[in-house]
């Protein structure tokens, strides 16, 4: 036989769902959300990274942007036969409608979600880099993965039924302002069917809520589907079904999808120094910078009587016998991408706080000003004390003769001997503790 007898080989020709999802729009969409994600994330990276809590809330609260984003994508695909004038071709092929639904559908939700999911990565490499504590906290990350996939697999449907070219910018908005309300809210009813619900850096969501919300996302987006494209719309029942299962049990849930994390309650400390420093249990790496940061007033104030036993790293009211330590969180504000920033107004704080702040206003005299002036000048002055002092200096006459007894308090303060101004401190410490403000010693 010879070779232009011999048989041909046949020609296997590629299946429509590994072609969509190779080429054409759907690995643009994917890019899309990557690229409109990162550059929302690396614009606040000073909040975020450096804490493994901090970065899951950040990607779980860009489902504000990205859902929207995803429906969008997904319309604009569904709409793309009617774009083309071929929607009466397609009829004529002898694939069921669902199946050319799914060929056209699921490689745009599956690279939206894919986006979503790379983009996550990034951002726990950028924190992995200069976290100080902790670690990955990923329980939110199913529910809204599968979020991502649903929303456009609804936004498919979208497209396919309405008949314009705006039908993806208007669901876009319209499912921002949505997601928007409902994130507003954040409490009561509708607002836990949210899949962005926010959730802070100290809570931690019951175990089951990612498959719940799977279940209501997903279920709602299977339904739309099986409604649009199925020979049998009655199969979109059971979808149907599980998504109100699900949302009923968001709702009857409510506050309690969230809870208390353990880990923010507890207290790491230093007790080498006098007071100890303390700061929160989920970055205990930091201690050492903070620590190193109030080695100064630390050292100042060794041997002196009546302090706070420790700086506590605790939201709300300080306990009894501690001072509040300067807010570490949220972050971008002393911490940045794990390092401790601003240390001279870091420590300026940590010794307001050492005094309280609990006296009222009208026991305030002119001497504990004075006191209270010198005190902080001696601990750790301000950044801004020299142009304070300037500002006054070029004031009134009032004002300069203030900044003399300012300053001529700070002198005594620095010249007195060591045991000597210790015993004062001593006295100056009791008497701000109790806000017995009349036994604060002068100067």
């Amino acid at each position: 036989m010879t070779a232009a007898a011999a048989p041909k080989a046949a020609v296997r020709t590629p299946h429509p769902l590994r072609a969509e999802t190779v080429r054409g729009f759907a690995p643009f969409a994917g890019a899309a959300v990557t690229l409109t994600l990162g550059t929302m994330l690396a614009a606040s990276s000073a909040r975020w990274q450096g804490g493994w809590a901090e970065t899951a809330a950040e990607v779980h609260g860009a489902l504000l942007i990205s859902v929207p984003l995803a429906a969008a994508a997904g319309c604009w695909q569904g709409g793309r036969e009617r774009r083309r004038g071929t929607e009466e071709l397609w009829r004529t092929v002898v694939r069921t409608p669902l199946a050319r639904f799914l060929a056209s559908a699921l490689p745009v939700a599956l690279w939206v979600a894919a986006g979503y999911l790379v983009t996550v990565g990034l951002a726990l490499l950028a924190t992995w880099s200069c976290a100080r504590g902790d670690g990955p906290r990923l329980a939110l990350l199913p529910g809204d993965t599968v979020t991502m996939a649903a929303a456009a697999l609804t936004g498919h449907v979208v497209g396919r039924v309405v008949p314009t070219r705006l039908a993806a910018p208007l669901l876009a908005t319209a499912g921002y302002v949505v997601l928007g309300t409902l994130t507003a809210a954040h409490s009561g009813g509708v607002s836990f069917l949210n899949p962005a619900l926010p959730v802070a850096e100290t809570e931690v969501p019951v175990w089951w809520l990612p498959w719940v919300t799977a279940a209501w996302t997903g279920g709602l987006a299977l339904a739309a589907g099986l409604a649009y494209a199925a020979r049998r719309r009655v199969t979109a029942v059971l979808p149907l079904a599980a998504a109100v299962a699900a949302g009923g049990l968001l709702v009857q849930t409510g506050d309690g999808l969230l809870h208390a994390d353990p880990l923010a309650r507890r207290q790491v400390c230093d007790t080498s120094v006098t007071p100890a420093v303390c700061v929160n249990a989920r970055y205990p790496d930091l201690l050492p910078q903070v620590t190193s940061a109030l080695s100064g007033v630390t050292g100042k104030l060794e041997g002196v009587r009546n302090l706070p036993v420790r700086w506590a790293d605790r939201h709300g009211r300080p306990r009894a016998h501690e001072a509040q330590l300067p807010m570490l969180t949220p972050l971008g504000w002393y911490v940045v991408r794990g390092r401790l920033i601003e240390r001279e107004e870091f420590a300026w704080e940590a010794v307001q706080m050492l005094r309280g702040s609990d006296c009222p206003p009208e026991k305030l005299t002119e001497r504990v000003l004075v006191a209270d002036d010198a005190v902080s000048n001696y601990l750790a002055p301000s950044p801004l004390q020299k142009a304070i002092d300037q500002d006054d200096a070029e004031g009134d006459a009032a004002r300069r003769a203030e900044l003399r007894e300012r300053r001529a308090a700070r002198a005594r303060l620095a010249g007195m001997g060591a045991r000597e101004r210790r015993e004062w401190l001593s006295a100056y410490f009791a008497a701000r503790g109790d806000c017995g403000v009349k036994g604060v010693p002068s100067l």
